[in-house]
């Protein structure tokens, strides 16, 4: 599995979002509307990063995320456990709970954990587990059959950070699993190995096949740069693969970006493109992650298994 940058112990900083973000102006966000991809990010002492890591971010604090909600128009939010902070979900299990109507959690765990802390999770608003191979500080897929198997238990689905160019070998085994599964930012790989690349094919088929997918992640999959135009193709092909099991996230506060950084408001408008059809946004934004996270008096999708 390829990570997206070396870890390292001088791990490289990386900018804060901008501070005035913007709805689209395309469009209008309907009500309802969930954001499904965002990070809490506390600051050491109090919230160690882990050795080594991959970058190092500046605080990314829960009254700037319901800000950033509040101003893009977004009801509801998911936060997932950032890498930096390895298997220490306290401050996201702290902003759940401070919210826990308009919030649900994914996080990230060891094996072995008591029923006592598992439940503690549940009650906290967590709904689904992270793996992920790009960055340091996350869990791989080597016992992904294991965490298959907590998630059933558990009532949860997992969430994959993985570039779509690995997930060939790991395909069957994947399509196996006993609960759902999310493959966060469209596959996290460049539009320039494009869309007949074997690997974003198979992201196609998984998808098509009963996976989930996060239609995001375009200033880190565009190798244009803005407005992202090279991502166009891949969002359709994957919504027209499953409009059903799409859902969009903000990934604020965009960590690891060194690049440009994007207004929240710029990556909705490119939504018009990715998804054209209004109705099928009405899914993207409010219909599919309502179920898949529980909101709106939903329970999540995998505790109905």
């Amino acid at each position: 599995m390829r990570e997206a940058f070396p870890s390292s112990m001088e791990a490289p900083a990386c900018p804060a979002p901008q501070p005035d973000p913007r709805g689209p102006t395309r469009y209008a966000v309907p009500r309802g509307a969930v954001d499904t991809h965002a990070h809490v990010i506390g600051l050491p002492p109090d919230y160690p990063f882990v050795e080594p890591r991959s970058y190092t971010p500046p605080e990314a604090s829960p009254e700037a995320y319901l800000a950033m909600l509040d101003a893009t128009g977004f009801d509801y939010g998911v936060l997932i456990q950032v890498s930096v902070h390895g298997t220490d979900n306290r401050r996201m299990l702290e902003t759940l709970r401070a919210h826990p109507g308009r919030l649900r959690g994914i996080a990230v765990i060891p094996l072995g954990l008591s029923d006592r802390e598992l439940a503690e999770l549940q009650s906290a608003g967590v709904v689904g587990l992270r793996l992920n191979v790009l960055y340091g500080g996350g869990v791989g897929f080597d016992q992904l059959a294991s965490y298959g198997a907590l998630a059933r238990e558990m009532g949860w689905h997992l969430q994959f950070l993985v570039d779509a160019r690995d997930l060939p070998p790991i395909a069957s085994e994947v399509a196996k699993l006993p609960v759902p599964f999310v493959v966060d930012h469209m596959g996290h790989f460049p539009t320039s190995a494009g869309l007949d690349d074997p690997g974003f094919r198979t992201l196609v088929s998984l998808v098509r096949d009963g996976g989930w997918v996060k239609l995001q992640g375009a200033f880190r999959n565009s190798v244009e740069g803005p407005p992202y135009a090279d991502t166009i193709p891949f969002a359709r092909a994957l919504s027209d693969a499953a409009p059903d099991r799409c859902v969009w996230g903000s990934d604020w506060p965009h960590v690891a970006n060194w690049g440009p950084m994007p207004n929240v408001g710029e990556l909705l408008d490119l939504v018009a493109d990715w998804v054209p059809d209004e109705e099928r946004r009405q899914k993207l934004f409010v219909d599919n992650p309502h179920r898949l996270y529980g909101f709106g008096g939903h329970k999540p999708l995998a505790a109905l298994g």
